[in-house]
């Protein structure tokens, strides 16, 4: 849970190659898209041993 904050900065991993493919830009690009894109909020919840929960909040967008 500490790591909540960091885990959406680009190229930031919190485990080695070793332990998990990729390159840091998933969580990064997801916010920007959640955040600029559709006006909306993405959380996590996490707890050692059990995973994490991912939250997106994405406001309703009224049709013209």
């Amino acid at each position: 849970q500490k790591y909540c904050d960091q885990i959406f900065k680009i190229f930031t991993r919190l485990h080695s190659d070793k332990e998990f493919d990729g390159t840091g830009i998933g969580l990064a690009t997801c916010k920007k898209i959640v955040e600029q894109h559709l006006h909306g909020r993405i959380s996590v919840e996490s707890k050692p041993n059990n995973g994490s929960v991912f939250k997106l909040v994405i406001p309703i967008m009224e049709r013209a």
